[in-house]
């Protein structure tokens, strides 16, 4: 039996990384697929024939996560294509990293924006159908970053703290409508970002993980498929590390 049959996942980001890692776990689970994608037609076009390949609907949106009103035009067109929106992972974000005292008020601002501000857009969409279905789980990628901060990453650590205010201020608000909502806190995850890292960086992150290595999509991805399945009915307002150990 497959986890997450028959559901609709909008998953916003999910052209590489993270997010692809995601996409890949949920439609072997048996949810159809809408994911977002900003810049690259050829990846989401090659994403969506990959999953496809799993019997499962998918198609790409290109939206900008961070404009309201495009978040409201996504939301539309998906429950126009599929019908529903069972579960939304808000998975967009980017880094702009310097010491505060080189941030630019832009480099902040742009962060903020589209870490945060996207997923009050994307959630603020789908609350109303969800709310009229009586069922949903929304699932918010935040950091471990955000959790306990980072030198260099104060605008990236405040928009990854906010999301786990949001999540807990959505789960009492919506909780009495069937609606859940949680958050996911990734350690080191290696994906195509850390692969430009010097290799003694890396070795470096690695051995100070207790579990002596870096995390995968595929392990963000099976959190978030608990998450988003009947096993966790009963779980919203809560923040899953998935870190190795990293904040043990």
């Amino acid at each position: 039996m497959k986890l997450l049959e028959n559901k609709t996942t909008l998953i916003t980001g999910a052209s590489r990384g993270i997010g692809k890692g995601i996409a890949e776990v949920f439609a072997k689970q048996g949810s159809n697929i809408a994911f977002t994608y900003n810049a690259s037609a050829e990846a989401a076009n090659a994403l969506e024939k990959e999953l496809q390949s799993y019997g499962v609907k998918v198609k790409g949106f290109q939206s900008n996560a961070a404009d309201f009103k495009a978040a409201q035009q996504l939301a539309a067109d998906v429950i126009n294509e599929f019908g529903a929106i069972d579960v939304l992972i808000n998975n967009a974000g980017i880094t702009k990293d310097n010491l505060l005292l080189r941030i630019s008020e832009e480099d902040f601002d742009k962060v903020i924006e589209v870490n945060l501000k996207s997923v009050f857009n994307l959630t603020k969409a789908v609350i109303k159908p969800m709310m009229k279905q009586r069922s949903g789980s929304i699932i918010n990628m935040s950091s471990v970053v955000g959790v306990k901060g980072n030198a260099g990453q104060a605008n990236y650590a405040a928009s990854k703290a906010g999301i786990l205010g949001f999540t807990k201020s959505v789960a009492l608000e919506l909780g009495s409508r069937n609606i859940r909502c949680n958050a996911i806190a990734p350690g080191f995850i290696e994906t195509e970002m850390t692969g430009a890292l010097p290799e003694e960086t890396v070795n470096e992150w690695r051995s100070a993980i207790p579990l002596k290595r870096g995390g995968t999509p595929e392990d963000i991805a099976n959190a978030c498929v608990f998450l988003a399945s009947d096993m966790a009915t009963y779980i919203t307002g809560q923040t899953i590390n998935v870190d190795g150990g990293m904040l043990t």
